[in-house]
């Protein structure tokens, strides 16, 4: 008889161990009985909450976006002009909670799925429009709307890139070196405005 209310608990130890396996191996060539191992559950069991490997992966890519929203969502909310809130998207892209390895592996991983999933690549176009909105909460009250686009377009690039760059341990070595340089190009173009 399955004990009641752990199917929460296995659920999030396998997304977890689906985290952990993708950083570790760089890719998202790991097996269902790999993930439940590193879970401790067995292989059938993780069938039976997901499925085939892919809705864990799904799953797993909810997870991230989800964490990263609650992230984002508490960091606006604390916010208190147009220019901590653009702060604050970048500071949150960044965190100690969304910023380890194998969350950057897991995003990396994703980005080059998406390109033969329509699952994955609809989670990471909701991803791109968040992002984009986010930082357009903060630029908008700053910039006219067609100059906060461009930024906000450049600044999400960086936020990307500079994931991948570490995602492929290249680059930028830690997240305060990433805010420090987005940050620096954020200062430019809107100390460029303000100078107008």
């Amino acid at each position: 008889m399955p004990k009641v209310g752990m199917e929460p608990l296995r659920r999030r130890a396998l997304i977890d161990a689906t985290i952990s396996a993708i950083g570790e191996r760089g890719s998202l060539d790991v097996t269902m009985s790999e993930i439940a191992g590193r879970a401790g559950v067995s292989s059938a069991l993780a069938h039976h909450y997901f499925g085939a490997k892919d809705e864990l992966l799904l799953a797993t890519m909810r997870h991230i976006l989800a964490e990263l929203t609650a992230d984002m969502r508490r960091a606006l909310r604390s916010a208190s002009t147009a220019r901590e809130r653009v702060s604050a998207v970048v500071a949150v892209n960044f965190s100690d909670a969304q910023f380890q390895p194998e969350t950057i592996a897991a995003w990396l991983a994703f980005y080059v799925e998406a390109q033969k999933s329509a699952a994955l690549r609809r989670l990471l176009k909701v991803y791109a429009r968040r992002l984009h909105s986010n930082l357009l909460s903060g630029l908008t009250g700053i910039l006219p709307r067609s100059e906060a686009d461009r930024v906000a377009e450049a600044t999400a690039a960086l936020i990307d890139g500079l994931y991948i760059r570490r995602a492929l341990k290249d680059g930028v070595p830690n997240a305060a070196t990433a805010i420090a340089l987005i940050e620096d190009y954020l200062e430019t173009k809107l100390s460029r405005r303000s100078a107008q």
